[in-house]
């Protein structure tokens, strides 16, 4: 195995991945402090859940808008005709099209990182699928990218929404912001995050719902954070 860079060491010094969980005001600073790469690093939340993602009614997966945003850049593709995608392109979508759009996806070109569609174009958009599914890219009406309300989607889409779902394994995991947030803006996301997760919990779920949250950076170590607390602020 190789040797990890001083950088890496120094990031992961007196960090005991045994130690106990740390409010999350706390994991949030350790997080910040030790991301010192040459660029602004993503804060990760990652969350493990006792669910059994096999049953369809354990199928963890929704949004949720951040409120302080992402700090990243999110370019939105929208598949849709006439005044719906005058509105999208008002709306600050970065690609508007139909069929035109569509060749373009089938050819491996796609220039989005969030797709929408209105309802009559997923006739058209779902002979996509084998192209945008595996990237998570397919539009979808439980997560809001299927609609009329392309204004509102696009929107929210550039605005911090942040979408999730549960792996294989049960975990849930997104990015809720930049080592250059103030700790406070982290902290307000990560709560959010949290929340949301909490809230989506299944009905066909027993006992304990979420077994563990940690925090990271992108070239940094995880921190584990004390749930007592977080999950009850997150329910409220």
């Amino acid at each position: 195995m190789a040797k990890p860079g001083k950088r890496i060491a120094k990031a992961y010094e007196g960090i005991d991945p045994n130690a106990a969980p740390l409010q999350v005001d706390a994991a949030v600073k350790i997080v910040k402090s030790r991301a010192t790469a040459k660029f602004d690093e993503t804060v990760e939340v990652a969350m493990n859940l006792n669910i059994d993602p096999r049953k369809q009614d354990q199928n963890v997966r929704g949004t949720v808008m951040l409120p302080h945003g992402t700090g990243k850049a999110v370019r939105v593709g929208v598949f849709a005709r006439g005044d719906k995608a005058k509105e999208a392109e008002a709306a600050g979508a970065d690609v508007v099209g139909a069929e035109d759009l569509a060749e373009k996806v089938q050819a491996g070109q796609i220039d989005f990182d969030r797709a929408i569609a209105t309802p009559d174009m997923m006739a058209l958009v779902g002979r996509l699928g084998k192209v945008l599914g595996p990237r998570g890219l397919m539009p979808n009406p439980r997560l809001g990218t299927v609609t009329q309300n392309i204004t509102e989607a696009v929107l929210a889409a550039k605005g911090g929404q942040v979408e999730y779902r549960a792996d294989k394994a049960g975990i849930v995991h997104a990015g809720v912001g930049k080592a250059s947030f103030t700790e406070a803006a982290l902290v307000d996301n990560v709560r959010a995050f949290v929340g949301a997760i909490t809230r989506a919990k299944p009905s066909g779920v027993k006992g304990t719902y979420i077994s563990r949250v940690s925090v990271s950076s992108t070239m940094g170590p995880g921190v584990k954070v004390d749930l007592s607390g977080l999950a009850d602020e997150a329910r409220t």
